[in-house]
């Protein structure tokens, strides 16, 4: 960690990193809840927004994510985008209906998964470059950097919604992107050539694993979009998401950077089927509509999971593609995008607002246990043949 905060850069790279987080966790918890409850849509047109915005987001980050490893300079890339957020988020503030809600929504969120993606693709030039020796502990850090601030956004957004309602929390949101970008324009990018920037340890592309990461992304998103109107329909107080939310973000940070330690020592799959089970417990409790307190006693359960699926899984996606690292953070974000579209649509085949939705996260989340689980199988099966094939060899 000490080595981490000497490395020129890394104050804005954290600094950034800590805005957009406020930026985002400020409306996070409160966007669905402002769209069924201050416009009045219904969760048909709610699913509608979430999901146009969401295939434009996706569009927009692979094809950027595609072209931007032949750019020497990526930082360009992410301050466009905040700009054109920024117009989008004043749109959204304006809407009064359906229409409005969905031009201002997709305006704002059609570039702004890029911007997650080209800031690890810098960041992740910027320590290959300045410290290869604790590359992906940076980029598990830098992750952790953008949890502080959802937690902080989450505080905020509470507080700003209980002083000014849904208009002061777009407000804040509109200020965490001002912030965004001022930092960027400060900061000086890194920018080596390929020959001179050592990639690390590469992961073998598997699109199975790709699958299983996009199921477990899915169950997440369901429970993200729904959790809140959930806990809006069984306690009637929406600032209570929040707190939740806050909850689980103070137990993330402190086990993102254990959990990548244990990925490192145990091996990524096993870690992640850890946080799949205490996943499959926490959406049990919401599908049976537990107690107001055991809500807050199974979060710092789901934060394993939060923690290893953007820090763990994260670090599986961009080592499938170590030498193109603009790819390889956007197709991390697009997994996650993916996840959120089919996530959005899927609860729609559920009547109503009601704990039933959370069936399909465990259904997914099963799923995925039982892809990872095998594939590991396969690759004990594998490596026993190989040392097997050497023992052999070494004997003759």
């Amino acid at each position: 960690m000490r080595l981490f905060l000497t490395v020129g850069g890394t104050g804005k790279l954290l600094s950034i990193m800590l805005l957009y987080g406020i930026g985002t966790g400020i409306l996070a918890p409160m966007n669905a809840i402002y769209l069924h409850d201050h416009l009045g849509l219904t969760k048909g047109e709610v699913a509608t927004v979430y999901s146009v915005s969401l295939l434009l987001n996706m569009i927009t980050t692979i094809s950027v994510g595609i072209v931007s490893d032949r750019m020497r300079y990526k930082k360009k890339l992410p301050l466009l985008a905040a700009l054109i957020c920024l117009v989008g988020l004043s749109l959204y503030m304006r809407a009064d209906g359906f229409v409005g809600a969905l031009i201002g929504m997709s305006i704002a969120t059609a570039p702004s998964g890029l911007i997650m993606g080209q800031l690890f693709a810098m960041a992740r030039n910027h320590f290959a470059f300045k410290a290869p020796s604790i590359l992906e502990m940076s980029l598990v850090w830098l992750r952790a950097g953008f949890s502080v601030g959802f937690f902080l956004g989450l505080l905020l957004g509470a507080n700003l919604y209980l002083l000014f309602g849904f208009q002061g929390v777009l407000t804040g949101n509109l200020s965490g992107y001002i912030g965004l970008i001022i930092i960027l324009l400060l900061y000086k990018e890194v920018s080596p050539t390929h020959a001179e920037v050592p990639r690390g340890k590469a992961e073998p592309f598997s699109l199975v694993m790709l699958i299983a990461l996009l199921m477990l992304f899915c169950a997440d998103s369901i429970r993200g979009l729904y959790l809140p109107l959930v806990v809006d329909r069984l306690f009637g107080e929406p600032q209570l998401m929040s707190y939740l939310w806050s909850a689980q973000a103070v137990f993330e940070l402190l086990f993102m950077t254990i959990t990548s330690y244990w990925a490192a020592k145990y091996g990524s799959k096993q870690i992640i089927v850890l946080g799949s089970v205490f996943a499959l417990l926490a959406y049990i409790l919401y599908a049976t509509a537990a107690p107001l307190p055991l809500f807050f006693v199974v979060q710092p359960f789901y934060s394993i999971y939060v923690s290893i699926l953007y820090g763990v899984a994260m670090g599986v996606v961009q080592r499938m593609f170590v030498h193109r690292t603009g790819f390889g953070s956007s197709l991390y974000v697009f997994l996650t995008q993916g996840a959120s579209l089919i996530g959005f649509l899927l609860p729609v085949l559920v009547k109503g607002i009601s704990t039933a939705i959370f069936i399909i996260p465990i259904i997914l989340v099963l799923c995925a246990i039982l892809i990872i689980t095998r594939l590991r199988v396969g690759e004990k099966v594998v490596n026993s043949k190989v040392n097997n094939a050497k023992l052999t060899e070494g004997k003759s």
